[in-house]
């Protein structure tokens, strides 16, 4: 027997500082002249500002490479125009490095200010800048001369990134920040360039990693944040959670998941209402030539229900098969290993081979004999075909013994009539037809071979 890892905990540990393949399945870049990260997003009149970060790693590069940050245009939220480099390290004379996310408000003066954090010369690591301009496309310049944040702020993060700037009702200003040392909050003063009282370490976040966006909406504060526990992402990588509060300093309350985790180990989100329809403007490395470090910045639409929570975004524009019903989708599994992911599943990705994980892969290593994996539909589906391709990374996931297409008949699962063979064979889709039927769950049961486990890259449905 091909025996799959030599020394589990050995390779838990090395994934969860490398990670695993993430889902394909992703929106549209803004641009693929440049690769773009950390958005940022403003409404000003008729206009969408998208400001961004700007990678410039080499190819197989691995680390960050930030040296300034641009402005996106848009009229429709669907096409966008790169007004250029419109801030960078050189604005200030403090900083040395490292432009990584920060996010533009319009102050009570009528002026634009831009909270970066960047890599100071002195003692500190990570410092928080601000910039000012007269328009939401500058000229910006420095506007305090010096670190508005850093490491000598009292109560401050060890590592101080990722500023949200959110103005309430009454003009009070209330800045966001922080990582995986801990979020962070405080009020700014009308001048926006200094803190306006002590900076508290808001409560009630549950696995604040980084990337704050604080909003309002009907009278509720909303904190989304990047998240990277295993309930919600594979090892390494990040989704986004929400948590609301009816105070902007908190305490928050915890709602959930509005983004699965992307292409990129990062995960950066910023929801701004645009010609009344609600976007969530995210990054993930889905570009030609994209990676960890070579990032491009994506707009999706967002939902709310009734009640106020927000809707998972649907994360679109990927290399998603025509007709293919698993793209809107919710995956579930009876079982999938720590280092597979069950949202490769139906990310849209072609695998080159069974062997090939560019995309992620579901494996259910070291279970062996019946495991399933499931789509659900919040409305009925009229499907008649199946298509999976199998994956077998010879390390102890193999091809299954044999599978079989159930549905759900309102009250119970059943094997979907008259379908044809199950087939297993690798390295291409194998389709399953069957006379059509409407249902709201469609369910693959995997047999695996006697002292292996299965796995699956890609599983479709059809009308």
């Amino acid at each position: 027997m091909r025996r799959r890892r030599a020394a589990a905990l050995a390779a838990a540990l090395l994934l969860l500082l490398l990670g695993t393949a993430p889902p394909a399945l992703a929106g549209a870049p803004i641009t693929t002249a440049i690769y773009t990260a950390d958005p940022a997003a403003l409404v000003v009149g008729d206009t969408l500002y998208l400001y961004t970060g700007h990678d410039e790693a080499p190819t197989g590069g691995t680390n960050f490479v930030m040296r300034d940050w641009h402005v996106f245009t848009s009229s429709d939220a669907a096409t966008f125009t790169d007004q250029g480099a419109k801030l960078a390290i050189s604005n200030f004379s403090w900083a040395g490095a490292d432009a990584w996310a920060g996010e533009v408000e319009r102050g009570a003066d009528g002026k634009y200010y831009w909270y970066v954090p960047v890599n100071g010369n002195g003692a500190g690591w990570m410092d928080i800048g601000v910039a000012v301009g007269d328009t939401p496309l500058g000229p910006f310049r420095d506007a305090k001369g010096g670190p508005l944040v850093s490491d000598s702020t009292p109560n401050s993060s060890p590592l101080n990134i990722d500023p949200t700037v959110f103005t309430d009702d009454d003009g009070q200003v209330y800045m966001y920040w922080g990582s995986y040392y801990g979020l962070r909050a405080a009020r700014l003063t009308s001048t926006m360039t200094s803190l306006n009282g002590s900076v508290i370490t808001p409560s009630g976040v549950t696995n604040f990693w980084e990337a704050p966006w604080m909003f309002k909406r009907n009278g509720v504060y909303y904190l989304a944040y990047a998240a990277n526990d295993s309930a919600c992402s594979a090892p390494g990588y990040a989704c986004i959670r929400y948590a609301t509060a009816s105070n902007p300093l908190g305490p928050w309350t915890h709602r959930g998941v509005v983004l699965d985790q992307v292409t990129s180990t990062t995960n950066h989100p910023a929801i701004i209402e645009f010609k009344g329809q609600w976007y969530m403007v995210y990054h993930n490395a889905s570009s030609p030539g994209g990676g960890d470090f070579r990032r491009s910045v994506t707009i999706d639409k967002l939902y709310f229900n009734a009640d106020g929570t927000m809707q998972k975004v649907v994360q679109t524009g990927g290399p998603v098969t025509p007709g293919n019903l698993a793209a809107s989708a919710t995956a579930s599994t009876s079982y999938v290993s720590p280092w597979e992911t069950l949202a490769a599943i139906n990310d849209g990705y072609t695998p080159a081979n069974s062997a090939d994980r560019g995309h992620g892969a579901y494996g259910n290593w070291n279970h062996q004999g019946t495991e399933w994996i499931e789509y659900r539909w919040p409305t009925a589906q009229t499907v008649s075909r199946s298509e999976v391709y199998w994956f077998d990374d010879d390390q102890g996931i193999d091809l299954p013994a044999s599978c079989r297409v159930q549905y759900w008949t309102g009250s119970a699962y059943a094997d979907v009539p008259g379908q044809s063979g199950c087939g297993v064979a690798a390295n291409t889709f194998n389709a399953t037809a069957f006379p059509s039927i409407s249902t709201t769950r469609l369910r693959l049961n995997i047999t695996s071979r006697t002292g292996y486990s299965t796995g699956v890259l890609e599983w479709r449905a059809f009308s």
